[in-house]
């Protein structure tokens, strides 16, 4: 197993064209951790037919704050899709927390819900149910095979636009269009 040569780490990954794993077909996935172990992130423009409003019921908690119920819940990824995943600004102080380079964080503890519901904080926040995990080296791998572009992540773009919306502000990061991608890359 060889080390890692970039750390990805609080970066966007936005699936190239050709992707043809339907779970991340036009995602734009945000990376919470990267290392010699492998890589852990969510995707952040898929959202799901649920609202908080519905998941909390689910698992017996109220929403008593305003601006809450109506948010959409996410596909995170394949990974625990039985399981919630909270991104959120600032990353705060949660039973279960990664924090992710002093930006934000990724929780997956029931009293970060809580907090929610009850105080309204934090106040950015988007949950998944499950999230994308890649193996050690599996995301190197895929990144030298044009599976995926880079680039480093901006939380407005998460937290300040719609959903259909994050996948072509990413790209306008690197001054690409979508539409111009092709679905074959080659190396230089």
């Amino acid at each position: 197993m060889s080390a890692i040569t970039s750390n990805f780490t609080h970066h966007f990954l936005i699936a190239m064209p050709s992707m043809t794993d339907p779970n991340f077909t036009r995602t734009l996935t945000y990376v919470a951790e990267h290392n010699d172990q492998g890589a852990l992130g969510i995707i952040v423009n898929r959202p799901i037919d649920m609202t908080l409003g519905a998941l909390f019921e689910r698992v017996d908690l109220t929403i008593e704050v305003d601006g809450f119920s109506e948010q959409p819940v996410y596909f995170g990824g394949p990974v625990q899709t039985d399981r919630g995943f909270v991104l959120h600004r600032p990353a705060g102080e949660w039973h279960s927390t990664l924090n992710v380079m002093d930006e934000a964080g990724l929780t997956s503890s029931r009293d970060i819900l809580q907090a929610i519901g009850s105080r309204g904080e934090p106040a950015e926040v988007l949950v998944t149910l499950g999230y994308s995990g890649w193996a050690a080296g599996q995301l190197e791998q895929e990144l030298a095979e044009n599976a995926w572009l880079t680039v480093p992540a901006d939380l407005s773009i998460v937290f300040g636009l719609p959903p259909e919306e994050r996948l072509a502000a990413a790209m306008q990061k690197l001054g690409i269009d979508f539409a111009n991608l092709s679905e074959s890359a080659g190396h230089a």
